[in-house]
């Protein structure tokens, strides 16, 4: 409804004469807000440590009843056969004799002292075999992040601004091909072409180089990449439709400087919080590619530890993982504060 000519905003006061009264000022609703965010970081830092504690407890008694003898598993994967002797003494050297939390708790003191146990089926200590396999896992992340967003950032900005065009349709057709198609298999259709047929990139990613990354970065790029092209799309035809677009356009400024300096940064903001959570997975090992194309990261650790039943290296992978993910979900947490002004007011 359009005011009156002789409407004026400053006589509001008249048009509504019995205003409510607010309890308490606004500088104090801002410095409560304040207070809340100070407070809140050591209760997150608190609560990690109670879930660390909780997934320690868990993970170490899922071990403890599973079926198996890994005293056995130890000597088979070594290719020998002890006798039931030798099997007696090895568990008494281990410790796996004693009662479930006598066992726990040794265990625990020592991952407080940085100690995680020593490896079955490696004979080393389970955090010097961790620390060695972080390196190349990092690498894997962050190239395949990289090559993601420069793949997803620009087909869905292309998608969004030519909606129901050719490029559309064709931005879309390759998200439904990358989200359908799983990780073993683009792993394993690029090996086929480019390593066996090819021959222009190794097959087994043990060496070293950069070469031996390429294959593993594309095909978890690939996957990724189509996920996030559709929820880039998604968040530019959101912010598209905004009313600041439209006055902007009215304004007579340029579309591309609505495009890349208001649009572009809103519409990424989102995607934060699942930057988050691809980062986590990455880091924690992608087991299926790892495994595929032999690269020696913690995914490929992981499904070793797994088939050798090398409990103190699966025990330390489960809880190297939850620490990752839940680091990741305060960072990113973090994060919003820093780059939303809406959320530096308090969500004003």
């Amino acid at each position: 409804m359009l005011c009156p000519d002789n409407c004026r905003f400053s006589d509001q006061k008249h048009l509504f004469p019995f205003r409510p009264r607010i309890h308490g000022s606004e500088q104090n609703m801002k410095g409560d807000i304040r207070r809340m965010k100070k407070h809140s970081l050591p209760k997150r830092i608190l609560q990690i440590v109670i879930v660390l504690f909780g997934i320690s407890f868990l993970t170490f008694l899922l071990t403890y009843i599973a079926p198996g003898d890994p005293v056995r598993a130890m000597y088979a994967a070594s290719g020998t056969i002890p006798s039931e002797e030798i099997l007696n003494q090895t568990r008494e050297a281990l410790g796996l004799n004693e009662p479930f939390l006598v066992q726990y708790g040794k265990w625990l003191v020592g991952c407080l002292h940085g100690d995680f146990g020593t490896s079955y089926s490696y004979s080393r200590p389970v955090l010097e075999l961790m620390l060695a396999r972080l390196w190349p896992t990092l690498e894997l992340a962050l190239c395949s992040l990289v090559l993601m967003l420069a793949i997803a950032i620009p087909l869905g900005i292309l998608s969004a601004t030519h909606r129901g065009g050719v490029i559309d349709y064709i931005v879309r057709g390759y998200t439904f091909f990358g989200v359908s198609m799983p990780n073993f298999w683009v792993g394993l259709l690029l090996l086929y072409v480019f390593g066996v047929q090819l021959k222009w990139l190794p097959v087994v990613s043990t060496g070293q180089g950069f070469a031996k990354m390429i294959l593993p970065t594309i095909t978890l790029a690939f996957v990724m990449s189509a996920k996030y092209t559709r929820q880039v799309r998604t968040a530019f035809l959101e912010e598209l439709n905004q009313d600041y677009v439209t006055g902007a356009r009215c304004r007579g400024i340029p579309e591309g400087k609505i495009l890349w300096r208001h649009v572009l940064p809103n519409s990424i903001l989102p995607l934060i919080t699942m930057l988050g959570l691809s980062f986590g997975s990455l880091l924690g090992g992608t087991a299926v590619v790892e495994v595929i194309f032999s690269y020696p990261g913690l995914g490929n650790l992981a499904v070793d530890a797994v088939t050798n039943m090398d409990y103190p290296l699966i025990q330390a992978y489960v809880l190297w993982i939850a620490l990752i993910y839940m680091v990741l979900n305060l960072l990113v947490d973090i994060s919003y504060n820093r780059l939303d002004p809406r959320m530096k007011e308090g969500g004003r």
